[in-house]
């Protein structure tokens, strides 16, 4: 029964679709500074909560998207630990118990309910927020695990289903965001045109591209830095059929010849070839460029900048959160990377 199955897609889609981005931003900053300042995460919960811990536990310790040292992350999920506790002290104490032995000041501590009920639960984040824990919850509208902890992610559903796929999904979304908030890249997009290179009107030529006195320097600077340098440029030349994505690539070679013979480079480069009017998703002020670029490169982007001339450079730069430099005739581009690395 195809409409049953659409139902339950288009209902889950819903209900993801109004997850809080500035809740689940919160919960992964906190998990960024607990894990800098040498703390954990501990998840828990009961049933199909357990299972979800112990799935975001393995991401954190495993890995989710990126290569990198392992997260310290664990779920409270050890049936002899839970059947021998429950056993000796009652069911209700099997998380608190186990707190007990593993908790230090600082951890995050995550509690997993989707009716916000579970006494066994609301307990363990007590006792966790009585001995220096920073303390969240995933659950639903219901109960009152979420107005007990530091830090609620609420799925606005009492639909046991609904809120486990919510669980997953916003879960997944902070392993990413705690990656790259520990060990993403930074990175400096830069525009090309009256940017790094004196602009040429749909520049057709390698010969005609030159670089301003001192950009490669600059670039280099960066470099050693260790920032990411990325030219995001938009290109409209191509689809107004003035060159080609051929004669582009050759013009870049040129751009990256001249950068190496002054010890500097462009790590990646990304275009968009579209004409204004075909309302593409990649066109400046539109974040497609970037997105690849965070995708490809597993960039934080709030250690990023965007350093650019035009407005769209820093509409692009802002919506994405990264620290933006305008070039101007008084503010050349060295002297926003002078800028840059002063603040770094």
């Amino acid at each position: 029964m195809p409409f049953l199955i659409e139902n339950e897609l288009a209902e889950s889609s819903a209900i993801i679709s109004k997850l809080d981005p500035a809740q689940i931003e919160a919960i992964a900053d906190a998990i960024i500074t607990s894990v800098q300042k040498g703390g954990k995460v501990i998840l828990f919960g009961n049933g199909g909560s357990a299972a979800d811990a112990m799935h975001l536990a393995a991401e954190l310790s495993g890995r989710y998207r990126m290569e990198r040292p392992a997260i310290d992350g664990i779920a409270l999920t050890s049936l002899s630990s839970i059947s021998g506790i429950g056993n000796d002290y009652g069911y209700r104490h099997v998380f608190v118990r186990q707190l007990e032995a593993c908790l230090r000041p600082g951890d995050v501590v995550i509690g997993l309910s989707t009716s916000g009920k579970s006494e066994n639960v609301l307990l363990a984040i007590e006792f966790a927020m009585e001995h220096g824990a920073v303390t969240a919850a995933f659950t639903g509208s219901g109960g009152n695990l979420k107005d007990l902890v530091d830090l609620p992610l609420t799925v606005p559903s009492i639909s046991t289903p609904r809120i486990q796929e919510a669980y997953i999904c916003a879960g997944h979304i902070i392993c990413g965001l705690v990656e790259r908030g520990l060990y993403g890249h930074k990175a400096v997009f830069v525009d090309r045109d009256d940017t790094i290179v004196k602009d040429v009107p749909y520049c057709s030529r390698p010969e005609d591209l030159h670089l301003f006195p001192g950009a490669a320097r600059s670039i280099r600077r960066l470099n050693d830095a260790g920032y990411l340098v990325i030219l995001v440029t938009n290109q409209s030349g191509i689809g107004r059929g003035y060159f080609t994505e051929e004669m582009l690539h050759r013009i870049h070679d040129k751009l990256g010849a001249d950068l190496a013979a002054e010890g500097a480079r462009l790590d990646a480069i990304y275009y968009c070839p579209h004409h204004p009017d075909d309302e593409c998703d990649c066109r400046k002020p539109a974040l497609g460029m970037i997105e690849k670029a965070v995708a490809e490169w597993d960039i934080d982007l709030r250690r990023s900048y965007v350093i650019g001339d035009g407005n769209n450079d820093m509409t692009m730069g802002q919506s994405v959160g990264c620290k933006v430099f305008k070039v101007t005739e008084e503010r050349n581009f060295n002297d926003a990377v002078d800028a840059l690395l002063k603040n770094d």
